[in-house]
């Protein structure tokens, strides 16, 4: 492990997705939006680092699934990745060492933990939390968390720092020329899967993350995107299928996007060969 060794057993190995949050403009107009979709009732709580000092958790059936705050001003609403790490000093020494710069902290979180706010060597946000010994996070069952892209226009520079903040092994998961896709893996076990954007997206799209969420399979992508549709969001690519399931590209009312996928309809090859640009207005 590249951020040397805790000293105890930590609560999230190094390495994992270990929360997702969303930056908004509305916080009661994302409430709804996302109550309406997958079901998440919100608790709120004092948080020292959001603009407001305000945080909302997403629950699931009284399970945590994520959180949401509003935005600093001039601030891209986004969804983004959080990643375990045993020691967030440690974590922000490797950002600079690694060619990132950091953001915000290391910050303690009241009963949460420490968070250290990142821009990594590709220019997209990223956290890094060492997570407290209470730490909950579901995930993998229908509308939670199942997966992430990090979209970037420089692979290379992105497999670099990730592999060395973790020692993840990257494997090309597309051709290398026309689709240059690929996945990071911990012991042979995929963790998180890194894209470089193509002509769908504009050249001056920020790289950022690409957050799904799964669907159960007797609801669907389809009548997910229709259901985002009804609560004001947006259908930014319409249902296709894939090797992973069928999936769709949504925004919120806010336009952050994200995914929804049903993973029990997996196909051979992909559905599509150009998508939109979520990022263009």
């Amino acid at each position: 492990m590249s951020l040397g060794s805790p000293a105890a057993q930590p609560v999230v190995p190094p390495g994992i997705p270990c929360w997702i949050e969303l930056s908004c403009r509305d916080e009661a107009a994302a409430q709804h939006f996302y109550n309406g979709l997958f079901g998440w009732e919100f608790t709120l709580q004092r948080d020292p680092a959001t603009p407001t000092g305000r945080y909302s958790i997403a629950n699931l059936n009284g399970s945590a699934v994520g959180g949401l705050y509003t935005a600093a001003a001039n601030t891209a609403t986004e969804w983004t990745v959080h990643i375990s790490v045993p020691h967030t000093a440690s974590a922000a020494e490797w950002v600079t060492h690694l060619g990132g710069r950091i953001t915000l902290g290391p910050m303690e979180i009241p009963g949460r933990g420490s968070i250290v706010h990142a821009i990594d060597a590709c220019g997209a946000h990223v956290v890094f939390w060492e997570p407290s010994s209470s730490w909950e996070f579901v995930t993998g069952v229908p509308n939670t968390f199942t997966g992430a892209d990090l979209n970037t226009h420089d692979g290379p520079a992105a497999d670099h720092f990730y592999t060395k903040m973790f020692n993840y092994t990257c494997r090309q998961l597309g051709n290398n020329a026309a689709i240059d896709y690929a996945e990071w893996l911990i012991e042979h076990e995929p963790v998180l899967y890194r894209y470089v954007m193509g002509g769908e997206y504009r050249p001056d799209t920020p790289p950022h993350w690409m957050v799904y969420f799964e669907v159960d399979a007797a609801r669907g992508a389809d009548a997910a995107a229709g259901q985002a549709l009804m609560l004001g969001g947006t259908v930014v690519l319409q249902p296709y299928d894939t090797p992973f399931g069928r999936m769709t590209i949504l925004a919120d009312p806010d336009g952050a996007v994200f995914a929804v996928i049903d993973h029990s309809r997996v196909t051979e090859g992909w559905g599509r060969a150009e998508v939109d640009d979520p990022y263009d207005d």
